[in-house]
């Protein structure tokens, strides 16, 4: 049996997506920001995309941004927001412990500009607290930036109300929904959402191709220069067949989003309920307010590593964290800052369920997870210790 459960690295291209992307590169090839008639034809199905996404995140087509993805529009929404606070003297920005490498190294480079950041520490049960983004807001804050929903245990956050702090107390709100889009709803109007980054590969469009939306009235600093596309916000030759492929797939996962998050729920529910019958173990972040297809636990006296090789032979495809850092010998920074220790948050597994997942397929994951970990602690001088009293056990 091969089972893919790691669509929090990335999804798998509709059929729909991937029929229009071909069907485009064929009908549409004309470059977009030509002025005769095939270029012109390229430029109205341009902003037909640019209108679809637009409506179902309640926004208006001129506030989206087409960008490569989920970390240039990060890096678009952060930097921009640094370089208006510092016009204005505002040099404090506002994000959480355990946001995604592309905020937290984009931070890193700004606090080598003389910015000061605040990383608020995240709950064990992996949510942020609204009213200590309040208390940490000052007179020179430019930014409050906070993912909707993190990309290792899911848990998602309670952005309306942040989003209603940040409006009152006059700072621009950013938020990373690279996770949330197309599983979650989202309405940048209800949920004062100032700026929003997300990345199509994450809601089965193309790799390669995001957007960023920025509310009407802020100003965007450009990452690219050349060009005057994207109304001179972003140089470079629009992506025509992956923006219309974004736009279906964005379509189709909201059309879907009901029917298909009742599904994943019910069955990463009963992988929770199952994994949760292994000894020593834990779920990663909050049991209910986590994305309908996340599954994250921690096993005592296992290497990750170990854990997700033996799984990928069984033919089950997963991780023990972000991908992007997936070369990294270092725990999860996530784990990490919900209170996990170093030994602990390296026996972690992060299962991310998409819509196809079936009972049967659950069954099997449950009892390759049981029958691997039984295996690992069996061969480990560390589980050793731990049975035998050595050292104690944290789980």
């Amino acid at each position: 049996m091969n089972i893919y459960a790691d669509n929090a690295a990335t999804t798998k291209m509709s059929d729909a997506a991937a029929e229009i992307m071909t069907q485009y590169n064929k009908e549409y090839y004309g470059n977009a920001s030509s002025l005769y008639t095939l270029g012109q034809k390229a430029k109205e199905k341009l902003e037909e995309a640019r209108c679809i996404i637009a409506g179902i995140i309640n926004a208006e087509p001129s506030e989206i941004i087409f960008t490569s993805g989920g970390s240039e529009s990060d890096n678009q929404a952060l930097l921009s927001a640094s370089e208006n606070g510092k016009k204005n003297g505002k040099m404090h920005i506002i994000s959480s412990a355990f946001e995604h490498h592309a905020i937290l190294h984009t931070l890193k480079k700004l606090e080598k500009n003389g910015f000061e950041v605040t990383l608020l520490p995240v709950h064990e049960n992996g949510i942020i607290h609204p009213d200590e983004i309040d208390a940490a807001i000052r007179e020179d804050t430019c930014l409050v930036t906070i993912m909707t929903a993190n990309n290792e245990i899911g848990t998602i956050q309670p952005i309306k109300e942040i989003g209603e702090i940040c409006k009152n107390r006059g700072v621009p709100f950013h938020t990373d929904a690279v996770q949330a889009i197309g599983h979650q709803l989202i309405d940048v109007k209800e949920q004062n959402i100032d700026m929003l980054s997300a990345s199509a590969h994450k809601f089965h469009g193309p790799k390669g191709v995001g957007f960023l939306y920025v509310k009407k009235g802020i100003r965007i600093s450009n990452l690219i220069e050349g060009g005057a596309q994207e109304r001179g916000k972003r140089a470079g030759t629009e992506n025509l067949p992956g923006i219309m492929a974004m736009a279906v797939a964005l379509k189709e996962s909201a059309d879907n989003m009901e029917t298909a998050n009742a599904h994943k729920s019910e069955i990463r529910d009963y992988i929770i309920k199952g994994l949760s019958e292994i000894p020593h173990s834990a779920l990663n972040g909050d049991a209910r307010m986590r994305l309908s297809g996340n599954v994250n636990f921690s096993f005592e006296g296992i290497e990750g590593e170990s854990l997700l090789i033996l799984l990928d032979m069984k033919g089950i495809s997963c991780s023990s964290g972000s991908a992007c850092t997936s070369g990294s010998l270092d725990p999860s920074h996530v784990l990490l800052a919900i209170g996990r220790i170093h030994d602990v948050a390296h026996g972690s597994l992060r299962l991310s369920l998409g819509e196809e997942i079936t009972l049967e397929e659950a069954d099997y994951i449950i009892s390759a997870v049981k029958e691997v970990v039984e295996y690992l602690r069996g061969i480990s001088p560390v589980w050793r210790d731990l049975v035998s009293g050595k050292r104690e056990f944290i789980l």
